[in-house]
């Protein structure tokens, strides 16, 4: 009955959204934010019909689910702009992997201690989880016609490859964070950390590879039908993430390198029917995950938090990404609006959940680490897919030049 009820409820959301697609992007409200409305609506805080333990003692599951969501998100990302285009980004992604994304994860931990009071190892435990910007809330924000009407392409496709490529590159951070909390020696945690990288790229840009030129030999020779070519990158994302886990590597880190290789040597043909298919798949997979973490929420734990939990939310929604991006707005090559625009639109969401439940299977963590961060979580999901419509809006808006009154 439990799975049944997600499903038909993810469904019918789904049915609606799909007859309101094109106005949903220009409304003030995101698939995921509805997802996880009407899982709250569901669950044991309101009408009681599904009933789960809360995120905070059960999260092995939730594990799982994120692990494959993001596989998929962060393939549509790698198919979503030409590689052309990708590496005309190389200079401001690379900033924001190497520099923006570290200093995110040291200023949440930093509020962390500051506002709950944890220790050395749980604050960094939740600076790096909640440190990459998520594939999924941030694909609201730069696809669909109303993002291609209001922002320029660069903008959009900063945060796309930013987003893909820092869900797998958090790992380390992760890593290194549950060593110093105690799950490991910091040698072992960077061993381990050189291995997760340099396995994945090794394991996924050959089978990209590999990937593409099967489906270019195949529809060379009329063996491939049109169908199943349209879900071929979906399956070799569910490939490469299997191969991943089978090898100890970092599974999203591989499927984002394997899309990238992929999207090289396919034609353009096959990245421009690949990638609508990927995103049609990312865009409604998403409701029945949001569904259930609705239902999950730690209503109690986050009781229990008082003014912390707020104050958290507050400073780490202002404070871990937005001043960054403004200082670093010239190194980005950023105007003051794009900086701005691309400073507030770094949503919190399942790759944030994937890294505290991946936390929580290596080490007894803090139990406050757990309810802090899914409500960071929770928050982000409805603060920033409620702002992303009217944020385009407003930076349409200070793009507009300016008109010189007329004097006679």
């Amino acid at each position: 009955m439990l799975i049944d009820t997600v499903l038909l409820a993810s469904g019918a959301l789904g049915l609606a959204i799909a007859a309101a697609s094109s106005r949903l992007r220009r409304w003030p409200v995101s698939e995921p934010v509805l997802g996880l409305l009407i899982g709250v609506a569901l669950g044991p805080q309101l009408l009681g019909v599904v009933e789960l333990p809360p995120f905070t003692q059960d999260q092995s599951w939730l594990h799982t689910a994120t692990r494959l969501l993001l596989a998929v998100s962060v393939m549509s990302v790698a198919l979503r702009y030409p590689l052309k285009d990708a590496r005309s980004r190389l200079r401001p992604v690379l900033l924001l992997l190497a520099v923006v994304m570290p200093v995110m994860a040291l200023v949440t931990a930093g509020l962390a201690a500051l506002t709950l009071g944890v220790g050395l190892g749980a604050a960094l435990l939740l600076g790096a989880a909640l440190c990459p910007t998520d594939p999924v809330l941030a694909s609201s924000v730069v696809t669909g016609k109303p993002a291609e009407e209001d922002l320029p392409a660069r903008d959009r496709q900063i945060l796309s490859l930013e987003s893909g490529a820092n869900d797998g590159l958090a790992l380390p951070l992760v890593l290194l964070a549950l060593a110093i909390a105690g799950a490991d020696s910091i040698g072992a945690g960077l061993a381990e950390s050189l291995w997760q990288v340099a396995g994945a790229v090794l394991l996924g840009v050959p089978a990209g590879w590999l990937g593409a030129r099967a489906l270019r030999a195949g529809e060379e020779h009329g063996s491939t039908d049109p169908a199943p070519r349209l879900l071929f990158t979906v399956v070799l994302a569910f490939a490469v993430l299997g191969a991943s886990g089978l090898l100890h590597v970092d599974g999203i880190l591989a499927v984002f390198a394997a899309g990238l290789a992929f999207n090289g040597v396919a034609t353009g043909t096959d990245r421009t029917d690949d990638a609508p298919i990927d995103e049609a798949v990312n865009r409604f997979l998403v409701l029945p995950l949001f569904v259930a973490i609705g239902i999950v929420l730690p209503w109690e734990a986050w009781a229990d938090l008082g003014w912390r939990g707020p104050a958290l939310v507050l400073a780490v929604l202002l404070l871990r990404r937005l001043p960054v991006l403004w200082l670093l707005r010239k190194p980005l090559e950023l105007g003051r609006p794009d900086a701005a625009f691309v400073g507030w639109f770094g949503p919190i969401g399942v790759s944030a959940l994937f890294y505290l439940s991946l936390e929580a299977e290596r080490l007894a963590v803090d139990p406050v680490v757990l309810a802090a961060g899914s409500l960071v979580v929770a928050a982000s999901t409805v603060v920033h897919g409620t702002t992303s419509s009217p944020g385009r809006v407003l930076y349409r808006r200070a793009q507009a030049p300016v008109t010189e009154p007329f004097h006679s």
